[in-house]
């Protein structure tokens, strides 16, 4: 059995565990209000330019209105954009992010190139050896639309180079603050039914509602207006994937911080029962030591 001081030496190591978990959990608590007020300031629009999008790729010859939108008769290449955090502490998020993209692409039938956007992924990549194009890490904590456009220019022009004829978006769904659900979209050529998550479903569900698709008539030109927000769409998914991510990473290290201080707490009040009782049994052993030695004297006398 452990003595007091070492006991004591533990109580207080936990007891500065619970305070760093304390203030990490109020950190990310307060993160995680901005970030869900920015994915619903923002969810709107991107749902509408995802209806958009989806409406444009149900036009009769999708594939002569824009490049994006043309289907290859052969697959050779995937690019994946892979979005997790910067930092651990954060429950499974992380791990959950890259199990749901080893499990669609690790055994692909053609070569997969990856974009890790977070340091976190980007190292749980390398680890496992896969081909990494390019990374970009330390977002900062409140994104605008610019920091990642460069993102969605690089995944727009590895497509109409040809050097990826799939690209794909996997990133986690913000649900609410228990549930955070990691997602797969593929953002190109645009393909509304095979997509995944939440936020698409609901989407879908809007736009499979509205019956036969009605053709647009494009002023001034069609070439123009499509080259310009398809594009831009397309970065603005990446945009509201990251946004979304973030909300996501702030609530589930909220929720494991909370679990870590509750842990703490409970092993603490354990720790603290095991040093009272080990304490009483070393002063019941003194008073013994002491009664036996003054019999011992008045014997002796």
């Amino acid at each position: 059995m452990a003595n007091t001081r070492e006991i004591r030496l533990r109580i207080k190591s936990i007891k500065n565990i619970s305070q760093v978990t304390r203030a990490l959990q109020a950190v990310s608590a307060s993160r995680v209000r901005k970030a869900m007020e920015m994915v619903q300031a923002t969810r709107p629009y991107s749902t509408k330019a995802w209806q958009v999008l989806t409406h444009i790729a149900k036009q009769p010859g999708r594939s002569n209105l824009h490049p994006l939108l043309l289907e290859r008769p052969e697959v050779k290449s995937a690019l994946v954009v892979m979005v997790s955090g910067d930092r651990g502490l954060a429950g499974p998020y992380n791990t959950n992010v890259l199990r749901h993209t080893l499990s669609h692409f690790q055994n692909y039938p053609v070569p997969v190139r990856f974009i890790p956007v977070g340091r976190k992924g980007a190292e749980l990549l390398f680890r496992r050896g896969l081909n990494v194009m390019a990374q970009f890490t330390d977002m900062p904590a409140e994104p605008k639309f610019s920091d990642v456009s460069a993102i969605g220019r690089i995944l727009v022009d590895e497509f109409l180079a040809g050097t990826a004829d799939e690209v794909f978006l996997v990133y986690t769904d913000f649900v609410n603050m228990i549930r955070q659900a990691p997602v797969i979209k593929k953002l190109l050529p645009l393909e509304f039914e095979d997509s995944e998550g939440l936020v698409q479903a609901e989407m879908g569900k809007s736009v499979a509602q509205d019956g036969p698709t009605a053709s647009y008539i494009y002023e001034p030109g069609q070439y123009e207006i499509l080259e310009e927000i398809v594009p831009r769409f397309t970065a603005l998914q990446v945009y509201q994937a990251l946004l979304e991510s973030f909300a996501s990473e702030h609530a589930a290290r909220m929720v494991a911080m909370k679990n870590a201080t509750d842990n703490a707490s409970e092993l603490g009040k354990g720790l603290t029962l095991e040093y009272n009782k080990v304490r009483q049994q070393g002063i019941t052993n003194e008073m013994l030591d002491i009664a036996g030695g003054a019999e011992a004297l008045a014997q002796a006398s």
